[in-house]
């Protein structure tokens, strides 16, 4: 009976030291169909309208680090740069390169005709 316990028991801590571990490893390739994602919302009527852009982290177990939006000729005197910043013509960085812990979104308002936004680049922090 002793014996049978002890097998078991070593069986069970084998099952698990093999599969705890691929649980909560992640990589991007885990997350490769989890792309972050940009949804902007008109939240305002006036003229200019003002829109709400969300952006959103839809991977389950990394951070995603450093997101670059294609936004055109989106200028920064819209937005605080600390909330998105325009690097470049057509590429902005949200929230400074910082990261954005597994489905956490973030967002910001801006003032003006739509700018169309996608992203473009990103790192999953866990790669």
């Amino acid at each position: 009976m002793k014996m049978q316990k002890q097998q078991a028991f070593t069986f069970l801590l084998l099952t698990v030291s093999l599969t705890f571990p691929s649980l909560i490893h992640c990589s991007g390739a885990n997350c490769a169909t989890n792309a972050p994602s940009v949804q902007q919302t008109q939240v305002g009527n006036g003229n200019p309208p003002r829109f709400m852009v969300e952006v959103q982290n839809n991977c389950p177990m990394c951070p995603v680090i450093n997101i670059h939006l294609k936004c055109g000729s989106f200028p920064q005197a819209l937005v605080n740069p600390r909330l998105l910043k325009v690097v470049a013509p057509d590429d902005c960085v949200v929230n400074g390169g910082l990261p954005l812990s597994p489905l956490q979104g973030f967002s910001f308002n801006y003032s003006h005709q739509k700018y169309l936004m996608h992203p473009s680049s990103w790192s999953f922090q866990c790669e």
